[in-house]
């Protein structure tokens, strides 16, 4: 099992948000439905991968448009039926990526649509991982690139199985079928993407601006903390702005003011982090409101806005510490 996170399930007054720092509940909440997130966990073997059947689009054939599907003609595969409408030239989707992406689903049968993104405006943003997205999403989508509109079609054993779904009017027979077009594709080793800022103030650390996927350095100058927060572009990104209710997908750095050692990491971790903005500390709600998705930021972090006098156990921060962190907004969820 990786390292807990120390921005996350931390005392209280801090975060709330249970678990290892994967965050699924927030990954699913984000896109205020029932689907694509699994009702219980899964313990079918893999499917075997087949053409078809699968009904056609008959409209929004572009990448990104909202499509219309035909209903399905006759009996669905009983295995997972996948077809490329649209090939990407992007990146290679893995399992355990996090995933961006637009998608439509409806009842293979009937054709009724229960659910898409195209609607809301918002793409999905969600890990292809067990536990955290039907099984079908995570083999279809398994090997696309970016760019790619995918159909297929998932069988209940795959999908949400003999319970079904009430909430989306899923019965526990019902194939499924989904268009997906994936946007992007984040691992562990993704970095922020912009232009470089100028760093300088030299009373302020200094952050690496590599976007090799590794840890950046942040060299912490032998200088009196600053009292208020610090939250400064490093590589300044042209995503939307994150605001303060939203939950970011990151890769972050933190070291201690007092001496610059490393108390937690992503890349040590080598697993990125997900958590919404109102469950970490007031130094990071704060320091990434307002900032945009792609970026890379500097947070300095006073006591009263991190930890205080009451630091996780076992984490080798002192009380009243002074944070210093690196931030790299992949995504909003």
């Amino acid at each position: 099992m990786r390292r807990r996170s120390l921005l996350i399930a931390v005392p209280a007054g801090l975060v709330t948000i249970a678990g290892c720092g994967d965050d699924k509940s927030d990954s699913s909440k984000a896109s205020d439905s029932a689907s694509p997130s699994p009702s219980g966990p899964s313990a079918a073997p893999p499917p075997k991968i087949v053409d078809g059947p699968l009904p056609a689009i008959t409209a929004g054939m572009k990448f990104e448009q909202k499509p219309t599907v035909a209903k399905g003609s006759g009996d669905p595969s009983k295995q997972l039926a996948v077809k490329t409408a649209i090939a990407g030239g992007g990146k290679t989707v893995a399992e355990g990526d996090y995933v961006v992406a637009h998608y439509l689903g409806q009842v293979w049968n009937t054709a009724k649509v229960f659910d898409n993104s195209y609607d809301r405006k918002t793409p999905l943003a969600i890990q292809l991982a067990q536990g955290a997205i039907i099984d079908g999403w995570r083999y279809a989508l398994t090997g696309k690139k970016t760019g790619s509109r995918v159909l297929f079609s998932v069988p209940p054993t795959w999908g949400y199985g003999s319970q079904g779904n009430a909430q989306a009017g899923i019965k526990g027979t019902d194939t499924l079928v989904f268009v997906v077009d994936v946007q992007d594709t984040y691992n562990a080793k993704s970095s922020a993407k912009g232009s470089e800022t100028a760093q300088n103030d030299a009373a302020l650390p200094k952050v690496g601006t590599n976007t090799d996927g590794k840890a950046p350095s942040i060299e912490v100058p032998k200088a009196d903390a600053p009292k208020k927060l610090v939250s400064n572009y490093v590589i300044e990104g042209d995503g939307p702005e994150v605001a303060a209710d939203d939950s970011v997908l990151v890769q972050y750095k933190g070291v201690l003011w007092d001496g610059g050692k490393e108390f937690d990491s992503s890349y040590a971790n080598k697993q990125l982090a997900s958590f919404g903005l109102q469950q970490v500390v007031k130094g990071w709600a704060q320091g990434l409101t307002g900032k945009k998705v792609g970026s890379r930021v500097l947070i300095v972090i006073p006591p009263e806005l991190g930890y205080g006098n009451n630091p996780p156990q076992g984490s080798g921060i002192k009380k009243d510490s002074t944070l210093v962190f690196s931030v790299d907004i992949l995504a909003k969820l």
